[in-house]
């Protein structure tokens, strides 16, 4: 697997189904409101001024988006200037098939590439493949935050994950 720069003239609609369905299927985003293609469009021009990368993954056979990552500013204040918060999103169909691992190596390359210094994930509590996978690649628990979100009738915890990278 090779990580590609997405697009959203080509990759836009693929995304936004990956985006929908953990939206409506599950904890990885704390939202409740399906994404629209404007949505996706903005966010697209929002990461491109930013310098911000969107990775993807494509299925050699089919051409099919199988899962897409990303990072952003960790907050908005200057002194997180050197911290970004990524998101990996793997489509249902390619689950356990090391996407989002070949997704975060390139997305940690990229932040080392681009002078960051640390990368954070929230990810949901009960995510344990996830948080596996962040263990496996050197992330370590930074700490939780308990019933921050509430989604499917229940109080969810969000943990966040951290690595320092190979900068400053």
């Amino acid at each position: 697997m090779t990580p590609i720069e997405c697009q959203f003239d080509v990759h836009g609609g693929a995304m936004m189904s990956i985006f929908n369905d953990a939206i409506l299927n599950t904890t990885a985003l704390y939202e409740y409101q399906p994404r629209t293609l404007d949505f996706i469009e903005q966010w697209f021009r929002t990461k491109h001024e930013g310098d911000l990368p969107i990775l993807g993954v494509l299925d050699e056979a089919s051409g099919r988006l199988m899962g897409f990552a990303t990072y952003g500013p960790f907050r908005p204040h200057a002194a997180f200037r050197y911290c970004v918060e990524h998101s990996v999103y793997v489509d249902r169909d390619y689950r356990g098939r090391g996407v989002a691992r070949c997704l975060m190596e390139a997305l940690i390359r990229r932040a080392e590439a681009q002078g960051y210094h640390s990368m954070i994930g929230g990810i949901d509590a009960t995510n344990a493949a996830s948080i596996a996978l962040h263990e496996r690649l050197g992330f370590s628990h930074a700490g939780t935050v308990r019933e921050v979100g509430y989604k499917f009738e229940r109080w969810l915890d969000l943990a966040f994950y951290q690595r320092l990278l190979g900068t400053r």
